[in-house]
């Protein structure tokens, strides 16, 4: 008799459980468009745009916010003439040569070393070779600075790390460990 009751409860179970479900007249939900949101292809046309093609470039000689001119170019002339001719706006006096140690230590250090010698760690484990020391380049602010914001060689650009204000803060650090060398 216990037997025929449990079948009886689960048939019943079933049968109510599958008679809520209709495929004609699905459940609501709760913000559809985060459940069927529209797939847009990144470089397809849209009618957003004007000829509905392509994105709307920005006005002719607009600059955007934040966006800080740099006059010398990335090229071995522009940096031969940031090396003859660019110097620190930042006054010697006021950068805080603790806080233009720790910039150093956090960005430049492991490869250049703490005192500039080339030996930072990952020259050390074998990771780079060939980063010179300050002791060996003919190096000025100008060089300097300007190598922080393209990048030469296997070293990346620092541009988006740091401001320009911190860049020159390094350079004024590199300048004292290359005259401690």
């Amino acid at each position: 008799m216990k037997g025929l009751y449990k079948i009886v409860f689960f048939v019943s179970i079933s049968v109510l459980v599958s008679s809520c479900h209709d495929k004609l007249n699905p459940n609501y939900q709760y913000m559809p468009n985060m459940y069927e949101s529209v797939g847009y292809e990144t470089y397809s046309e849209s009618k957003a745009f004007k000829n509905g093609k392509e994105g709307q470039l920005p006005v002719e000689g607009t600059v955007k916010r934040g966006f800080e001119v740099y006059d010398y170019p990335n090229s071995p002339a522009g940096y031969e003439a940031a090396k003859a001719s660019l110097r620190s706006p930042v006054d010697s006096t006021s950068i805080n040569m603790d806080e233009a140690k720790a910039l150093y230590e956090i960005y430049c250090a492991i490869c250049h070393g703490t005192k500039g010698d080339g030996k930072g760690k990952l020259v050390t484990q074998g990771k780079y070779l060939g980063v010179p020391s300050y002791k060996d380049r003919p190096i000025t602010e100008g060089s300097v600075f300007h190598v922080q914001q393209y990048g030469i060689n296997a070293m990346g650009s620092y541009a988006n790390q740091m401001s320009k204000k911190e860049r020159w803060m390094v350079t004024a650090y590199v300048m004292k460990l290359k005259s401690e060398l």
